[in-house]
């Protein structure tokens, strides 16, 4: 069907509009000051009083600056935690350069592997599209540090320290991008003439380019350090050449796979395996997964874990109503309908149907508010420096949690039986376009 507007129309609309003398007030209040700060309602901030029943201690903050490591930031938040607790030593940190510069390494050489594997389709085909669209980007799941992690190890800030590129991507990622876009192409017309020796060869050719790329942009990464650290007690800690690995192994338990990843999509099955595989940056290492459920069972998982003492890696869209520079997170928080005389009446699962909503930004649980059994409050530790929120902290009241928050890393002993077998379960792919991803 097709419509044109006529200007009777229009003549129509105007008169419609200045039918209302709200309408006038509404549009003074826009025009000088824009649509978020005219709908903005305080009423978001009175109720958020930043005080919480459970909380864990946790002191400075990290920031990921100009990059899209915030999974990453989140992963190495929820160990440092743990580590803090266990060493005494709160504001002791990793580098997040370190394992951003393997990521990207391994992210180019399994970018290469979709693309082989989907070298017999056309290059207008949906999946191979989407690969070619981001090749190798820096955003990322819990499941992927696990993999780094498990494979590279740990190192301290200080031995591997940010760089420009790690906290200024885009440059960086648009080059790496055209080279393995041109790659690809190499590698499929190789697929497809059948000249499988030569897939190999030009394979380890692109990825040598690919380590050098990496080695100039984020430093080469380091093979050996000493340990070396003050605890809160000003106790001094000294333990020699050590690897990464050696690090992770001598000072951490090994239990990442008691995590599981609880995920609240209303647009797929409840109590359901779902797994990304478009998402997987380590070839052999933990694949992407979520355990889709009902919001309820986020929330008493994660306030169980909370209670034992634990921080929380979680998922959300961190866009939707929420103030930055506050620190604020809260359902209504911009009163846009009103403001423009509307209703938008959209839920959760029709938000991630229309691609309205999705997990856009990872960060720490470290608190909750229960009151009467309920949680009313959250406190979230960020990973954009001490300049935005109460020193880098965030508030999350319980309404944007139901509506916002899409996931939840917790471990298995805070998740009910049921739900642990179906992790252990069979997982079912979905595509590389879909909500989840």
């Amino acid at each position: 069907m097709k419509h044109e507007l006529t200007m009777a129309e229009i003549a129509k609309f105007q008169k419609d509009y200045e039918a209302q003398p709200q309408n006038r007030v509404a549009e003074l209040a826009v025009v000088n000051n824009g649509v978020q700060k005219a709908s903005f309602n305080n009423e978001g901030i009175r109720k958020l009083n930043r005080t919480f029943s459970i909380e864990i201690p946790t002191d400075n903050v990290t920031d990921q600056k100009q990059s899209g490591r915030c999974w990453l930031f989140a992963a190495l938040n929820t160990l440092r935690h743990g580590f803090a607790k266990k060493y005494n030593a709160k504001n002791f940190t990793f580098s997040q350069n370190y394992l951003f510069f393997w990521d990207r390494v391994e992210r180019a050489n399994i970018f290469f592997d979709n693309i082989l594997n989907t070298a017999d389709r056309p290059l207008d085909d949906r999946t191979v599209h989407t690969y070619m669209q981001g090749p190798d980007t820096d955003g990322g799941q819990w499941a992927m540090a696990v993999s780094l992690i498990r494979k590279y190890g740990l190192v301290p800030t200080y031995a591997q320290d940010e760089s420009f590129s790690a906290n200024n991507t885009a440059m960086f990622n648009r080059t790496l991008n055209m080279k393995l876009r041109e790659d690809g192409l190499v590698l499929r017309k190789f697929y497809q003439e059948k000249k499988f020796d030569e897939i190999e060869t030009k394979r380890q050719e692109f990825l040598s380019e690919v380590y050098r790329m990496a080695v100039i942009a984020f430093g080469e990464p380091v093979q050996k350090f000493d340990l070396e650290f003050k605890d809160d007690d000003g106790k001094y800690h000294f333990d020699g050449d050590l690897t990464p690995l050696d690090f992770f192994h001598n000072y951490f338990t090994d239990d990442l796979d008691d995590y599981v990843v609880l995920f609240n999509a209303p647009d797929h099955e409840f109590d359901k395996l779902y797994a990304l595989p478009f998402e997987d940056n380590v070839e052999g290492g933990t694949p992407v997964q979520f355990l889709n459920t009902e919001i309820d069972n986020l929330k008493e998982a994660a306030i169980k874990q909370l209670e034992a003492g634990e921080t929380i890696w979680f998922g959300c869209d961190v866009g939707k109503d929420s103030d930055r520079q506050k620190g604020i997170l809260s359902k209504g928080l911009y009163q846009t309908d009103a403001i423009f005389n509307i209703e938008t009446k959209l839920n959760k699962k029709e938000r991630l149907q229309t691609g309205a909503s999705g997990s856009t930004h990872a960060m720490t649980l470290v608190g909750v508010d229960v009151v009467d059994g309920k949680p009313r409050q959250w406190k979230i530790e960020n990973s954009w420096g001490t300049k935005v929120g109460e020193k880098g902290y965030f508030v999350m009241d319980d309404d944007w949690f139901n509506e916002y928050l899409f996931k939840v890393v917790v471990k298995k002993q805070y998740v009910p039986e049921k739900l642990v077998k179906i992790w252990e379960g069979e997982a079912t792919p979905v595509e590389a376009w879909d909500s989840m991803a």
